[in-house]
Order: structure tokens, then C-alpha cells, then sequence
């Protein structure tokens, strides 16, 4: 070990992006000062307004969390009970929990090579009369085929989520990324760009969701006297709105900054054999979420997880996005589409990627330093 280089404090993978005290502190006296705290008070409804306008789409309704949220986004499209849902077994348990949670199917898919999202390829041959939906992941921002997933709902009728939590202000072909599909969720968790704290929302251009989403996260209710959905309480807090408000300011800076650390991870890394960065195709814009790797350890002389360890020896905490698969996963492993034989190159995938620290606020040294030890690990 080259003790020169440890870090004297912890780097993660990374930073929440948090406005200055004195604006969170002015936005939280308004808040005090109305008695408003929560059910759609005007902090809720400003910054529903204006994520709108960043997502590019007609509709936005905020919630509480991401996983709340994408729970809703499936009982809003009214599949019917015990039907499939097509899904990646390369993601955050979240997405797949939140099929199952709706009485719902997971029928998982294999992943392509290169955009480690949901191979179109793979998708047809999962379809049965039981299939009543897809569940696609846009993975470290990378977008899915949406126009090949498209086509395929519409030949089967098929409606189509996209869990877009990585994908913040992505574009595709100059579209926003939520204007795809039936409907999108992001995801506003503090480990996102950009964050409520807590949080996320739904995006979609059919203005009849807006109606019956607005009933199921507020418990089915209509008004004083009617309840008309079976809801659960989604709702997002004036507090959290109020953090999303001044963070939306930030979160272009933000990316800019990610930008130039992104830049040097590319000339470094890429220089190294055996380590491999996960591109955003040159057709979408970058999220500028995570900074992904794939480790080849014929190449490099050490596996990923030998990496990972030895990182933390130098007081690097990398992540291992997505080990296990949520195939591998106890309540899941045991579905025949689980199988690693239906799943060849996600159950590859899983033992490459490393996500690097990757925030803003890093700095330009620390990147440069944490290339320097991945190259004197390298046997």
C-alpha cells in the first residue's frame, strides 16, 4: 500500500448537492410562519410548477419518496391483479419490489452488453398472455431503447413505466426523458444530482393521470366527504418541497462541476487496461448521476471486488451498483426467469461494475488521486 495516498477522512461515492443554511433557513421561516407544513401547501405547488419546465413534460406530481412514487405509477395504469411485468434484474431492489407490492409479477430480462439496460432483444420472447406491462430502468442515466420498447408495447398492448431515477434532465435525441413511456419516475433521494432530501415525483404527458394520482397519494380522497381511491400517503412536505425549490438553482452548477471530475476519470481510467467507463451513447445527454467502471480482470490483474476492498484501505468507499441483481435476491431468486441461464450477461455485469466518488464537491486533486491508486493497484 502506497500510504502517501490514503485519504485522512472518508471519500464516498457520494455528496448530497445541499443549498446554504441562510436560503433553507428563510424558505423554512416562510414555511413556520404559514402553519402550512404539508398537503400541498405552496412550496409543494411551486415546485411541482417548475419541474415541469426542467423535465420537459406536462405533468409532475411530487412525492415523499421515489419508491412511494414508482408504487403509484403502476396502481394508477390499473394493471390487472397477478398480470407480469417485464423488468431488468439490473437495479435497485426498489423497482422490483414495487411490481410485487401491487400484486404484481416481476418477469426479469436479460440486459444488453454495452447500455447494461433491457435488451429489446430479449423482451419479445417474455410476453405472454399474462403480460400487461414494462418496466424499464434508465441505468446510471443511460436511457433504455425507448423507440424499440415502444414499438413493442404497442404490437402487445402493453403499458410501459420507465424508473428514470438516474436520468434527471436526460434528453434523448433532444427529447426529455420523461416524455417516453405511459409515465417516468425520478428519484430525488439526497444520493441523487439533484435531491428533496427525501423525495421524487411522477412525469407524464397524459393529463387524465394527473387526476387519479393526485387521489392515490392522498389516500383516496376526493374531498371532506368522498373517498374514490385506495390511496396511501404520498404526499411531499413543504420542507422537502422548499430544499427541492433552492436546489433546482444549484443542480446545473452541479453538473458542470461533476463534468470536469467526470472528465478527468475518462483521460485516466481509460488510459489503464483492464478498466473500462460506462458511457452515455452520444445521442442522449448525460445525467451526470454516477460514474460507473467496468473492471476486467484478465486485463487488469484484480477483480472488482479485490478493487472495491483495496480502495477501502485507502479510505475510498466505491459502490458495487448492482451487486446482487435483484434476481439473486431472496424473495425473487426462485421465479424462473431468476435463473442465471435467463440472465447471462447481467449475471456478468454484476461482478465488473464499480461506481467511483463522484460529487461536485470532490475536487480536481482528489479525482487525480483516486486514479493514481487505482494504477498502483494494478499488479
Amino acid at each position: 500500500m502506497n500510504s502517501h495516498l490514503k485519504f485522512q477522512t472518508p471519500v464516498y461515492v457520494t455528496s448530497p448537492l445541499i443549498p446554504s443554511k441562510e436560503k433553507v433557513f428563510e424558505k423554512f421561516d416562510a414555511i413556520w410562519t404559514s402553519k402550512w407544513l404539508t398537503n400541498h401547501g405552496v412550496m409543494h405547488d411551486e415546485l411541482e410548477r417548475r419541474l415541469k419546465d426542467v423535465l420537459g413534460v406536462q405533468g409532475v406530481s411530487v412525492f415523499n419518496n421515489g419508491t412511494i412514487a414508482l408504487l403509484t405509477a403502476l396502481t394508477s395504469l390499473d394493471l390487472p391483479l397477478g398480470s407480469e411485468v417485464i423488468t431488468t434484474p439490473f437495479t435497485f431492489p426498489a423497482t422490483t419490489h414495487s411490481i410485487t407490492w401491487n400484486r404484481l409479477k416481476p418477469v426479469f430480462c436479460d440486459i444488453d452488453n454495452k447500455t447494461l439496460t433491457l435488451d429489446p432483444q430479449r423482451i419479445e420472447s417474455l410476453i405472454s398472455n399474462r403480460t400487461s406491462a414494462i418496466l424499464g430502468v434508465h441505468v446510471y442515466g443511460i436511457p433504455c431503447d425507448v423507440d424499440a420498447i415502444k414499438t413493442i408495447a404497442e404490437k402487445y398492448g402493453l403499458k410501459v413505466v420507465y424508473d428514470a431515477a438516474h436520468a434527471f434532465s436526460t434528453e434523448v435525441h433532444g427529447k426529455a426523458i420523461g416524455t417516453f413511456g405511459d409515465i417516468s419516475m425520478f428519484s430525488f433521494h439526497a444520493t441523487k444530482l439533484f435531491n428533496t432530501i427525501e423525495g421524487g415525483c411522477l412525469a407524464y404527458n397524459r393529463p387524465e393521470l394527473q387526476e387519479k394520482i393526485y387521489y392515490l397519494r392522498n389516500f383516496g380522497i376526493k374531498n371532506e366527504e368522498e373517498v374514490v381511491e385506495v390511496g396511501i400517503n404520498g404526499k411531499m412536505n413543504e420542507f422537502q418541497a422548499a430544499v427541492g425549490i433552492l436546489n433546482l438553482d444549484l443542480f446545473a452548477e452541479e453538473k458542470r462541476k461533476r463534468k470536469k471530475i467526470r472528465s478527468i476519470y475518462e483521460a485516466e481510467l481509460s488510459a489503464i487496461e483492464g478498466i473500462d467507463v460506462v458511457m452515455i451513447p452520444e445521442f442522449a445527454t448525460n445525467s451526470m448521476e454516477y460514474f460507473a467502471t467496468r473492471i476486467n480482470k484478465d486485463l487488469f490483474g484484480l477483480s472488482r471486488d479485490e478493487i472495491y476492498n483495496h480502495l477501502k484501505d485507502y479510505n475510498v468507499f466505491a459502490r458495487k451498483y448492482f451487486y446482487p441483481l435483484c434476481s439473486d435476491c431472496e424473495k425473487y431468486r426462485y421465479i424462473p426467469s431468476a435463473g442465471p441461464a435467463n440472465l447471462p450477461v447481467a449475471n456478468k455485469i454484476k461482478h465488473e461494475v464499480l461506481c467511483l466518488p463522484f460529487y461536485g464537491d470532490l475536487s480536481e486533486e482528489r479525482a487525480h488521486r483516486i486514479c493514481e491508486i487505482i494504477r498502483t493497484l494494478r499488479p
